[in-house]
């Protein structure tokens, strides 16, 4: 299915149901799968603003309020804390308002029960808001009890320094903690993938490459840099324009692009040394 077909099906949902379509009733309504939209816009919500439909995105301030409502009217309905894709499944919004309001999807549900109570609407959203604390009571029940237990003293962080990754081999030092690190990982390992970077870029996608796919053939593609995969929905990202993600913890199984883990590449390298510095010993 083209790009088009799916804009002019979106439109006519629209207009058969008087209203913007969430992307259930969209689903429903056309049997046309999220691959479709992934593939050509993204997500649910640039859809709907390609189609100019998306009276509440790009240009329109939507109020608090209202987002708070539609996401715990979704909660009611699920019984549980929404994921970004169970959002753009059945919000009638774009899941950007309240990223950019609180920073990440991971930080929408404890955001959400901060505003209930500043609003005073613990009795109308009762319900909403005990399955919002259970949630968060079990993750940090999780975290506590993941925890491995040392014989020794935990050490505490030190706030006014810097923290870095795992001790890698030279000339990376220590693992990537952000993205910039990733970037910098991956330059020092493109050649060894069979990639040589042309550009790095401050605007998407952040990395230009050619990539040998031949004798004496090589074919540029660009990549955009993640610390977690799974960022590139939280950040927004198009799928058009980009044709991988270099990150270094792979957490999107189910991205419709290619993944390079770094931290994987990186792990495979170490093997190999060690083997070789074996081989020599030996």
């Amino acid at each position: 299915m083209t790009k088009e077909e799916v804009l002019a099906a979106v439109q006519e949902c629209a207009a058969k149901l008087g209203h913007v379509p969430s992307m259930a009733e969209f689903r429903k309504a056309t049997a046309i799968g999220k691959g479709h939209i992934r593939k050509h816009f993204g997500t649910f919500g640039q859809l709907l603003e390609a189609g100019g439909l998306e009276v509440r995105g790009s240009g329109h301030m939507v109020e608090m309020k209202a987002l708070f409502a539609d996401w715990a009217g979704i909660v009611r309905r699920l019984k549980k804390c929404p994921t970004l894709a169970d959002y753009e499944l059945h919000s009638k919004y774009s899941p950007r308002p309240l990223v950019r309001r609180f920073g990440s999807w991971l930080n929408v549900p404890a955001g959400i029960l901060e505003y209930a109570k500043k609003e005073g609407l613990e009795r109308e959203w009762e319900d909403v808001l005990k399955v919002v604390m259970a949630e968060q009571k079990t993750e940090e029940r999780a975290a506590r009890t993941s925890e491995p237990r040392k014989a020794v003293r935990k050490a505490q962080v030190m706030h006014d320094r810097p923290i870095y990754g795992q001790p890698m081999f030279a000339p990376f030092s220590f693992a990537p903690t952000n993205e910039q690190g990733v970037i910098f990982v991956f330059g020092g390992v493109a050649q060894e993938l069979g990639l040589t970077v042309t550009r790095i870029q401050t605007q998407f996608p952040d990395i230009e490459a050619m990539r040998e796919v031949g004798p004496n053939k090589c074919q540029p593609i660009h990549l955009e840099a993640e610390y977690e995969s799974k960022n590139f929905l939280l950040h927004m990202h198009p799928l058009d324009g980009c044709d991988g993600i270099v990150c270094w913890i792979n957490n999107w199984p189910e991205c419709p692009l290619e993944v390079i883990e770094l931290r994987k590449v990186v792990e495979e390298f170490q093997r190999n040394r060690v083997i070789a510095r074996d081989r020599e010993i030996g």
